[in-house]
């Protein structure tokens, strides 16, 4: 099992910045994948950005060049700097990691509480 927990969301103006973080109940080492979703209101789920264990990283093509997903393995905690915040970043920021006991395991996916960000225009 592993447990996340985020933190950093709030409410900001369009073109601001914030910086959001997923503490992992175990080495993000040791998780294939970690990533960060959102959901707004009325609509999916969609991936935000991800980073691999071996900090591989992807971006959805709507947030390319305004995010950045980071990591620091010593706190098992994964970042996301969302700079140039634009309305359309509102949602529920949920942090999804993608993780497997034993080699020939299933990988499983396990999901924090979510954090609110807010963007006022």
């Amino acid at each position: 099992q592993v447990q996340l927990v985020e933190s950093g969301g709030g409410l900001v103006q369009a073109g601001g910045s914030l910086r959001l973080s997923c503490v992992a109940s175990k080495s993000i080492i040791s998780i294939n994948y970690i990533a960060w979703y959102r959901q707004a209101p009325g609509k999916q789920r969609e991936l935000v950005a991800g980073i691999t264990n071996g900090a591989i990283t992807n971006y959805a093509d709507a947030v390319k060049g305004r995010f950045t997903i980071s990591r620091d393995t010593t706190l098992n905690t994964v970042y996301l700097q969302m700079n140039s915040l634009k309305p359309e970043d509102t949602g529920v920021y949920f942090c999804k990691a993608q993780w497997r006991r034993r080699a020939w395991d299933n990988l499983g996916d396990y999901w924090g509480q979510g954090t609110q960000v807010n963007v006022s225009s």
